[in-house]
């Protein structure tokens, strides 16, 4: 039977519940679950706002929107960004029309303070910090570089739904935090994610922009009273952003079982620790200090990557990459070989099989196969 890199595992009687809930309602937009998994979310994660969204790709957009209509940001403007991401948190600076700038990656291969410090310049406006698979790599040394530029901290939170950082679930210190809850992240529906402002003004004004720039949604309007209750104003030009009630039922299942599945994954990631630990061939990611990670990823760097995967793929073994460098892309060569980090890492890195359905005799077969692929 094969393995692979992830397999969903939706509570289905419950889910369905949930939805069943919507359809009997008539309402399966914007509306009472979506209100529900915000409120369960703030509770979860310790958060004062929360926003649910349709994808993490449109909350970093909106988050990049806002700031740049708020401060008066001019196109071309520079946000410093991680080469080794999903294409979408660096869609989201060109999609604002501002300059994605790229610092390289430590062994976390989380953005390293050092090049971002580097990489700043007077029009500098914003950081996009990636907690790739999980791992918060050297964030609180970005925060503090960040506080003494006057620079906007957005958290690219896509992989980190359950993780904490000494104690604390990340996103309380961020300008902004983006989550990704979508269909085989850890908080998985089909597609959806969560964007949060510390400040309660900033999450007002996104609800308008996900409606349009609407200042009253449709939930609103209909169950507010009075013969004005269609009546709404539109304050500014907004996008089709926010999340539905459909989503929010799948969410709020995923979410009760959030800590019980991480722990899992974690052991997943202790097992794959256990058995590859001190290869000399086989680099493992570290996990930052004071980190509890979601594990949303087990990455390890190997020598002639794309071989060994082809060669895993032959036991029926199906990992990952995550990601290819950005700069490797037609639209971000502009930056390339400023990177070597990222670069080399690009060239590495392969993501093991993490979900619920692994076991700890998967996790034995696959570093005894790796082993001796890497071997060859």
């Amino acid at each position: 039977m094969s393995i692979q890199l992830f397999t969903p595992q939706f509570r289905v009687d419950e889910c369905l519940e949930g939805i069943r809930e919507c359809l009997e309602k008539g309402w399966t937009g914007l509306g009472f679950k979506t209100l529900e998994i915000e409120k369960a979310w703030c509770e979860y994660a310790g958060l004062p706002h929360a926003h649910f969204l349709n994808s993490n790709t449109s909350g970093l957009h909106l988050a990049l929107h806002m700031f740049k209509t708020e401060f008066g940001w001019a196109d071309g403007d520079e946000v410093i960004s991680t080469p080794l991401t999903f294409v979408s948190t660096n869609h989201a600076v060109v999609q604002t029309n501002l300059m994605p700038v790229f610092a390289d990656v430590d062994d976390s291969l989380c953005i390293d303070p050092a090049d971002l410090e580097r990489k700043i310049t007077s029009r500098t406006r914003a950081v996009m910090y990636v907690g790739l698979g999980g791992n918060t790599g050297r964030y609180a040394e970005v925060l503090r570089i960040c506080r003494q530029h006057g620079l906007k901290l957005i958290l690219d939170a896509a992989h980190m739904a359950g993780t904490r950082l000494n104690g604390q679930h990340v996103g309380a210190d961020a300008d902004c935090t983006v989550f990704s809850f979508q269909a085989v992240k850890n908080l998985a529906t089909a597609d959806s994610g969560m964007i949060c402002f510390p400040d309660a003004e900033r999450d007002a004004r996104a609800r308008k922009l996900t409606w349009l720039g609407i200042n009253k949604d449709t939930y609103s309007r209909t169950v507010s009273q009075g013969a004005y209750k269609w009546m709404y104003e539109v304050e500014e030009i907004g996008f089709k952003y926010h999340g539905n009630s459909i989503m929010a039922a799948m969410a709020l299942v995923s979410l009760r079982y959030l800590d019980r599945d991480n722990a899992y994954r974690r052991q997943l990631a202790a097992w794959y620790e256990q058995h590859l630990g001190g290869d000399p061939l086989i680099g493992v990611i570290p996990m930052a200090d004071g980190c509890e990670s979601s594990r949303h990823l087990f990455q390890v760097r190997v020598a002639k990557r794309d071989q060994v995967l082809m060669a895993l793929n032959e036991f029926e073994i199906y990992p990952g990459v995550h990601y290819r460098d950005n700069t490797e892309y037609r639209l971000y060569s502009h930056a390339a070989n400023q990177c070597p980090q990222a670069s080399r890492a690009s060239a590495e890195v392969l993501s093991l099989p993490m979900h619920m359905s692994v076991t700890e005799k998967d996790v034995r077969f696959i570093c005894d196969t790796l082993k001796q692929i890497v071997l060859r």
